[in-house]
């Protein structure tokens, strides 16, 4: 269901009785218009005697904007006028006006309070509101997040997974903070799974909690798995030990009381995060699934770092690292999946071979803006140097003329003459994708250097340039390193303040492996208004 949609079902009574009114004098009912955040002023399409309301999209929420307030009527312009400091409608959003027509020739004319005209309308509007709650009830009794009672029971049903009742024994479970990993906050989520020392009985969190940073201990809630019903779930005090998977920072668990039944159902919360768990854990959590995910959003993972892996490839316990080749675009919905596919407590790190680039500009406006419009002018140059890089493939350098070029087709932009837009400086940091450990290399050094007799330069540089070439690296940290040498000038020299200045450089990638992508901020572009 779209947002369009969505606002036709989340219509309030009075919304529905003021439609009503307005259509029954003659008047237009929610003639849509886009919003822009640099114009203040929005001509109806019919001559209009007044409006009678606003609504839209504030905050992605359905608004209904308040008259006098947030806009106001100016008959002489026929025209909406957003008043400064009042509540706007989202930038790019359609806004819906309600108002009378000055040549209605409707025979009902009195709308007001306790008029017959009023009273059948409002009769009507309950209906019809009615209607719309109950169409918008049951779109949500489809969601595990959004149904209720009854209905989550059937969307739950799906994975197997049955509400629980109080014949399923409860109690806290103890996490400990392991002390050699640090003093982090770790979240322990719901649905963790938990056993007796030989399996005779299982549990599961029913919550989610966060051991806060100089926290020792945290006590969690619990309740007895499927196979435990009944008086198989409770079970004496230091009876649970055992993690179906560890978690980063934890050292160990127990139950410092016996659990007991007689607790109520679970509630509609428990539920969820309990389906939500199930969900979570239906194939997923290794390297193949990891994999997979990377696959199906159309990327190829080309190395990982686990413990597992050999020591070339080898990662800190609890944390794993995928180096990926992908477009930048795709990289932020990649890493979400990732996230939702690894392992409750693995630190997954999702590393992709980019060079980022920082362009700051100064540039100057075709007309004078509004506070708000200066702000959508600059993120529209923004998004416009975004467009120009995401065209770009692999290897392909980024190039000052065509940042220039990108700018210059903005609309209220000056492209040329005495202000026209500026590059001031260009930043490019690429990512870091492994290196030799510091410490293992300096190591290595150390020992080559005592095993070479003195006076032998030769034979010295022979191994040290061994030790350095063959030195394995460390997993990726996917930490940015700046390098201005990245930044080049027509003849493949390092780019000086004078040709990025005329816009004369380009930003080339490592290798054909590399792509550039764009890292700025709204602070990056000083915008200049027309005198």
């Amino acid at each position: 269901m779209n947002q369009d949609t969505l606002n036709l079902i989340e219509r309030p009574y009075q919304e529905i009785v003021d439609d009503i009114l307005t259509a029954i004098v003659g008047g237009v009912v929610n003639e849509p218009i886009l919003f822009d955040l640099k114009e203040d002023l929005y001509p109806l399409s019919q001559p209009a005697s007044d409006v009678r309301g606003i609504t839209g999209t504030q905050n992605k929420l359905h608004h209904t904007f308040q008259k006098t307030v947030d806009f106001l009527f100016s008959e002489g312009d026929n025209a909406v006028v957003w008043q400064t400091g009042g509540v706007k409608p989202d930038d790019e959003t359609l806004f819906y006006v309600d108002y009378f027509g000055r040549d209605s020739r409707s025979p009902l004319s009195d709308i007001n309070v306790g008029s017959v005209t009023r009273t059948l309308s409002e009769a009507n509007g309950r209906e019809i509101a009615t209607v719309y709650q109950q169409i918008n009830q049951a779109y949500l009794s489809g969601f595990v997040d959004t149904a209720q009672g009854k209905a989550l029971d059937l969307v739950v049903a799906i994975l197997g997974v049955k509400r629980k009742t109080k014949e399923f024994a409860v109690g806290l479970i103890t996490f400990f903070r392991d002390p050699a990993v640090g003093d982090g906050n770790i979240t322990i989520p719901a649905g963790i799974a938990l056993s007796t020392d030989k399996g005779e009985a299982t549990f599961t969190t029913t919550d989610s909690r966060t051991l806060q940073r100089g926290q020792v201990r945290i006590d969690v809630p619990m309740r007895a798995g499927d196979a435990s019903k009944g008086g198989a779930g409770v079970v004496k005090a230091g009876a649970i030990t055992k993690l179906s998977q560890p978690i980063v920072g934890i050292a160990r668990v127990t139950n410092f009381e016996d659990t007991f039944l007689g607790a109520e159902d679970e509630t509609d919360e428990q539920l969820r995060a309990r389906a939500k768990a199930v969900l979570r854990g239906l194939g997923k959590a290794t390297l193949a699934a990891l994999a997979q995910v990377i696959f199906e959003e159309r990327a190829k993972l080309t190395e990982v770092w686990d413990p597992n892996s050999p020591p070339s490839k080898q990662s800190d316990p609890g944390k794993v690292v995928l180096l990926i080749e992908s477009e930048p675009e795709r990289f932020p919905s990649l890493r979400a999946a990732v996230e939702e596919t690894r392992a409750a407590g693995v630190q997954a790190t999702l590393v992709a071979r980019y060079v980022f680039v920082e362009v700051r500009v100064v540039v100057s406006s075709a007309r004078p803006l509004t506070g708000d419009g200066k702000s959508k002018l600059v993120n529209q140059m923004i998004d416009a140097m975004q467009n120009y890089v995401d065209g770009l493939s692999s290897g392909d350098p980024a190039t000052g003329e065509g940042f220039l070029k990108a700018i210059k087709e903005v609309k209220d932009v000056i492209p040329e003459g005495p202000g026209k837009p500026k590059i001031v400086d260009v930043i490019a940091r690429r990512s870091e994708i492994g290196q030799p450990s510091a410490e293992t290399l300096v190591d290595a050094l150390i020992s080559e250097i005592t095993t070479i007799p003195s006076g032998d330069e030769a034979a010295l540089r022979a191994a040290l340039t061994g030790v350095v070439t063959e030195a394995a690296p460390a997993a990726p940290t996917g930490r940015r390193i700046p390098d201005r040498g990245l930044v080049q000038g027509p003849g493949g020299q390092r780019a000086t303040d004078t040709e990025i200045e005329a816009g004369q450089f380009k930003v080339v990638p490592p290798d054909n492996n590399w792509f550039v992508v764009l890292d700025m901020e709204p602070a990056d572009i000083v915008l200049r208004e027309t005198a």
